[in-house]
């Protein structure tokens, strides 16, 4: 496995998606680390001394593809102290460091897969979803539910996926507002939903990723549902 760096960033791009969601364009000083699809880095607001102690940061997934090494992309909501600084701080061109990579959480090839994402979550699996291709021959389930129709950012990188990819069934959980296409649903993401839409729930890798609170509820309803634990892998940042 890769040995984690620390690397300076410019801000290259900031993307205001409304409703306090963000996508950061940054350029590295350096070529990045190899890394891979579904691992997360650590970001610094503060300066860097190397000599000295890294600054307090938070964690974010790496949005974009590993074959990328020459510029960084990550979502975020702000959630907090540290990202509300985020908000109210950066600006083009502002130096940030990151510290990457980390993390072991991949969709496994191979089987069939169910990825549940909440908000931002997804871009625990963008990268995966950018390299699929017609060759996927297991069936892949994609559940992605966000606050309202504005936030589903990730609608046009899915949609583009499913014409690559033809074991690739994509559905939305819309909690506020109207839904009008097939592929939605009303309301928060919903284990016992989405088990209905799979064909042999039981066969099937679980892939989770969004707020620790998500991820503890859909984890125990899974295993109620007859999930073996060693299915069910969650992006706990750990």
């Amino acid at each position: 496995m890769t040995s984690a760096q620390k690397i300076p960033c410019r801000v290259r791009q900031i993307v205001d998606h409304g409703d306090h969601v963000y996508t950061l364009s940054l350029e590295p000083e350096a070529r990045l680390p190899r890394f891979n699809s579904g691992q997360f880095l650590h970001l610094t607001l503060d300066a860097y001394d190397p000599t000295g102690f890294w600054p307090e940061s938070r964690v974010f997934s790496i949005a974009s593809s590993p074959q990328q090494r020459e510029s960084l992309t990550i979502t975020y909501s702000v959630k907090g102290v540290y990202t509300r600084r985020m908000e109210q701080e950066l600006s083009v061109g502002r130096e940030v460091w990151v510290k990457m990579p980390y993390g072991d959480f991949r969709v496994e090839p191979g089987r069939p897969s169910v990825l549940i994402a909440g908000g931002t979550g997804l871009t625990a699996f963008t990268a995966f979803i950018e390299s699929l291709t017609a060759e996927q021959a297991e069936s892949l389930h994609v559940f992605y539910g966000v606050r309202e129709r504005g936030l589903l950012i990730f609608r046009p990188l899915l949609e583009a996926a499913s014409r690559r990819c033809p074991a690739l069934s994509v559905h939305y959980f819309i909690e506020q507002g109207d839904v009008s296409q097939p592929d939605e649903s009303s309301g928060l993401l919903d284990i016992p939903t989405i088990l209905k839409q799979i064909e042999s729930p039981l066969d099937d890798d679980y892939y989770l990723s969004g707020p620790p609170g998500m991820l503890k509820k859909f984890t125990g309803e899974l295993q109620q549902h007859g999930i073996a634990a060693k299915a069910i892998h969650i992006d706990a940042w750990e």
